[in-house]
């Protein structure tokens, strides 16, 4: 199955804020970015499912390029950052923070999930799509989640996660060998 994962465009946070799985703006930027994305994704047509995170970010991003049906799924959605979502990183007293950023693969936010975690819902989410009959699917997600699922096709490994972040409206094609 090729799997087409499409990134949500800019969101409208300031940098350094913690903003995981808060329901959070998109930049005023948004039509031109979503234009761009649009144009670009006609290169992989025809999908026969669609799917997003229900993250107004994705889902938007999703109605643009013309799938305002897309399959919602909660599996889909950016890592939670418990207690820490929409505080700036650099004013977070939790001694917990520390940890995370000592081995974020593993440590939880407090209240929230880790790395793995998320790898886990990703995975979840991937192995049952496998077993579905579609050739060719479109998923409108997060960076995080777009991780999760390169890692899962043998494309890069979990210790280089964070050096493979795609851009805003960014693409990546994948074809898990699972299932």
């Amino acid at each position: 199955m090729e799997i087409i994962l499409i990134r949500h465009t800019s969101v409208d946070v300031p940098p350094g804020i913690c903003y995981g799985q808060t329901d959070v703006p998109l930049k005023a930027t948004f039509e031109e970015e979503a234009a761009v994305t649009a144009e670009n994704l006609k290169a992989y047509l025809p999908f026969e499912h669609i799917y997003t995170s229900p993250l107004t970010r994705c889902v938007r991003l999703a109605s643009y390029c013309g799938y305002p049906d897309a399959e919602r799924d909660n599996r889909l959605m950016e890592i939670n950052f418990g207690s820490w979502e929409m505080k700036p990183f650099d004013h977070n007293n939790d001694p917990r923070l520390q940890e995370w950023y000592a081995d974020y693969l593993n440590v939880a936010a407090t209240g929230g999930e880790s790395f793995a975690m998320q790898y886990q819902r990703v995975s979840g989410f991937l192995d049952e799509l496998s077993q579905k009959p579609y050739k060719k699917v479109a998923i409108f997600a997060h960076g995080g989640v777009l991780i999760c699922a390169q890692i899962y096709a043998g494309i890069i490994r979990m210790e280089e996660a964070f050096n493979a972040l795609t851009p805003h409206g960014g693409i990546i094609q994948i074809q898990p060998d699972k299932g």
